[in-house]
């Protein structure tokens, strides 16, 4: 149960969040008309410092933060797949990022499905673009909530029953508000908040669990010993070289699927440039450390003996904090997972709601939509997927979430051909890569589920393991690659591009005053 310095401790850092959500428009009003552009991106107007802290804050999420180190205490070694993985992303964000950001803000679209409206002249493949986007992001919406549930249900924090239910829906009632009046811009103030008390806590964490348990040397045999090995060496906290093939691929595909998700462009869009990009990819490596060291307290819960619940690991670092912290600390530590939470939540819901006003609602009902318009749809829909996604939460199983959100990576994946590749050739056929989408979307489905939805699978030849969502990719890929071969021989013609994206994009200077506030 938890005491009260705790409980105090936790509600200062809750009710801060809230206060900077509130009064974020004041750090930096516009004077512009209303406009889907300054309510879903903030203007396009964040600099290096805000974008670093909103994208980090954006990609790294409260459920990561609990599911990674969860793995690695049931696991061992292939739950760090995440750190490589996100370290492939900061390169890959500083091509691809920076430049679809650069084409985004000379065109003026606002998500993926725009520049792929543009780039192929094809309404059916951006429409696809952009339900790919909502299907995949709404259960990871409801990842956020799961996480916050978990880590505050194993600190004691999280009252039984109708009660924390009732927490559930004001934490998320709070950010609601502040995200439909300010957009973008509650997000990126919170996610400053976010980085302090996460960097803080969990320095502080593993200073004191090294300190209490002896260094890495015993942290790491005592795991080693609950795993069942007779050392580091010989137990699951080294990678055998059957498990190698699955850990590069998830690896790998993660990355690759991680910047087709719409809250993650949404975040990238907001910058005020594509130089401000490239900073922050550089940079992004500060937020892979910390994921690493909350998988290293996966292993350092094993070590100290906390036994979490059958089906609930990720409840392991949250029970070794209770265990081991005073009641501040881990007041503090429960407070930065669940602010953790928000950040990624409210981005999410915006970019869903932007992708369903752009690609849905103008292109197919009202195409006349005024801007003013525009922005009351979106904010309407962001509220919708908010309380979608609780009542997800508490309609169904958590399990049931976690199956979804498997395939949702899959899903983002299929849609990377269109965007990534687009950025680079126009020489895919529209209709050739609507054809690889659907491909891979089935066959990504069906290895999924086929496989008890695991997203690690064998491809019946072989006991060679690998991500389902990379294999989807290259049937995907090779479906359109020939697609475009055939239909280019039958002279089939295809839509206009008007992004009049050269072979290399420019890197424009000019920079607005005033640019790192959100």
């Amino acid at each position: 149960m938890a005491d009260g310095a705790m409980t105090t401790t936790f509600l200062a850092v809750i009710g801060g969040a809230s206060l900077l959500a509130v009064t974020a428009r004041r750090l930096r009003p516009s004077d512009r008309l209303p406009a889907l552009e300054g309510w879903a991106l903030a203007d396009r107007s964040l600099g290096p410092v805000w974008t670093w802290l909103l994208l980090g804050g954006t990609i790294f999420t409260a459920y990561t933060f609990t599911a990674v180190p969860g793995l690695a205490y049931g696991n061992g070694a292939p739950a760090f797949f995440a750190v490589p993985y996100t370290v492939i992303v900061c390169p890959l964000a500083f091509v691809l990022l920076s430049r679809l950001g650069e084409v985004a803000r000379r065109h003026g679209y606002v998500t993926a499905a725009d520049f792929v409206r543009g780039r192929y002249g094809s309404p059916p493949l951006a429409l696809v673009v952009a339900l790919t986007g909502i299907l995949a992001t709404m259960p990871y919406l409801a990842l956020q909530l799961l996480g916050i549930r978990a880590v505050l249900t194993a600190g004691g924090v999280y009252p039984r029953g109708a009660a924390g239910d009732l927490v559930m829906v004001a934490l998320f009632a709070g950010l609601a508000v502040a995200t439909y009046r300010h957009g973008l811009r509650a997000p990126a103030v919170i996610s400053a908040l976010k980085a302090v008390a996460v960097f803080v806590s969990l320095t502080a964490v593993c200073w004191l669990v090294l300190r209490r348990l002896g260094g890495p040397g015993p942290v790491f045999e005592g795991a080693a010993r609950r795993l069942g090995g007779t050392d580091v060496a010989h137990s699951p906290l080294v990678l055998t070289a059957a498990q190698q093939p699955a850990y590069a691929t998830l690896a790998l595909g993660s990355a690759l699927a991680l910047l087709m998700y719409p809250h993650v462009l949404t975040a990238g869009f907001a910058a005020d440039g594509p130089r401000t990009l490239r900073k922050v990819a550089v940079a992004l490596p500060a937020w892979t450390a910390l994921l690493a060291l909350f998988g290293f307290l996966g292993v350092a819960a094993l070590a100290a003996g906390v036994r979490a619940p059958a089906g609930g690991a990720e409840a392991a670092v949250p029970m070794l904090v209770d265990r081991l912290m005073p009641g501040p600390l881990a007041g503090l530590v429960f407070a930065a997972i669940t602010v953790g939470a928000l950040v990624p939540a409210a981005v999410m819901s915006i970019a869903a709601a932007t992708s369903f006003v752009r690609n849905v609602y103008v292109e197919y009902v009202q195409p006349t939509a005024t801007p003013k318009r525009q922005v009351r749809i979106a904010k309407a829909v962001s509220l919708t997927a908010k309380a979608g996604a609780v009542a997800f939460v508490f309609g169904l199983r958590d399990q049931d979430a976690v199956n979804l959100q498997l395939l949702g990576g899959v899903w983002i994946l299929q849609i990377f051909p269109a965007v990534a590749v687009g950025l680079f050739t126009g020489r895919l056929h529209p209709r050739a890569l609507l054809a690889g989408w659907a491909a891979g979307m089935a066959a990504g489905t069906v290895l999924v589920v086929r496989g008890g939805f695991s997203s690690i699978v064998t491809l019946g030849f072989g006991p060679l393991e690998v991500y389902a969502g990379l294999a989807a990719l290259l049937l995907n890929l090779t479906v359109a690659v020939t697609g475009t071969a055939a239909l280019e021989r039958l002279g089939v013609p295809r839509g206009a591009d008007t992004t009049d994206l050269p072979s290399r994009l420019t890197v424009r200077r000019p920079r607005t005053t005033g640019a790192n506030h959100p």
